[in-house]
């Protein structure tokens, strides 16, 4: 990472005080906390766990150093409370990519807008965008099977399966798309990250062995 491209002191420090913040809502929700399954406590856990983990990021990118903590995550994550017949369903996808070929990309980018006169329009010699020409050129699951043809290395990604009580009115949540979603409503929730690999690995390394007799 580019000197230019890392965060500043005042962006670590301020996810630092986010995380402190973070836990004192937590603590209070847990001390003020309705039963066992109270949604205050969840959605207060998520909001640390998000603070933590972007704190944890931005301090290894600045002073490539990590906490010494991790928060985990409840194997079942938050217990359904949705509707038992859901009406309809959303679905939810979040798919993390690193830029690695910036020149890979942007040739792919100028390939469309040759051929393509409003890409050309929006296509500004730049990353971003070629972004903006690529996605809308090809469908999300075309750039996730062939991201390393456009300069990208796939990340951690993530689709939730969110149940709804009735089907929302015609741009309904268009203003704010992901931010109504409840994590009990979320009927399934499939995660693919290199995360899972190395805690395999781990766990293999650790395996006692077999000794040849």
């Amino acid at each position: 990472m580019s000197d230019a491209a890392l965060p500043t002191v005042a962006e670590v420090r301020a996810a630092a005080e986010a995380v402190k913040a973070a836990i004192d809502r937590h603590l209070a929700a847990v001390e003020s906390r309705v039963g066992d399954e109270d949604p205050a406590v969840y959605a207060a856990f998520n909001e640390l766990a998000a603070a933590a983990e972007e704190y944890d990021e931005l301090l290894y990118d600045r002073y490539d150093e990590v906490t010494p903590f991790e928060i985990p995550t409840p194997e079942d994550g938050a217990p359904y409370a949705g509707p038992a017949e859901p009406a309809a369903f959303s679905v939810l996808i979040r798919r993390d990519y690193a830029v690695v070929h910036p020149g890979r990309l942007v040739a792919q980018a100028d390939r469309v807008a040759a051929h393509d006169r409003d890409a050309e329009l929006v296509h500004d010699g730049g990353t971003a965008g070629a972004l903006g020409v690529l996605f809308g050129e090809y469908e999300p699951d075309e750039i996730a099977s062939r991201a390393k043809d456009f300069g990208l290395e796939e990340g951690d990604s993530t689709l939730w399966i969110a149940a709804s009580h009735e089907i929302p009115e015609p741009g309904e949540w268009l203003a704010a798309p992901f931010g109504g979603t409840d994590p009990q409503d979320v009927l399934h929730r499939f995660d693919v990250s290199s995360v899972f690999d190395d805690e395999e690995e781990d766990d293999e390394a650790a395996a006692p062995g077999l000794t040849p007799a």
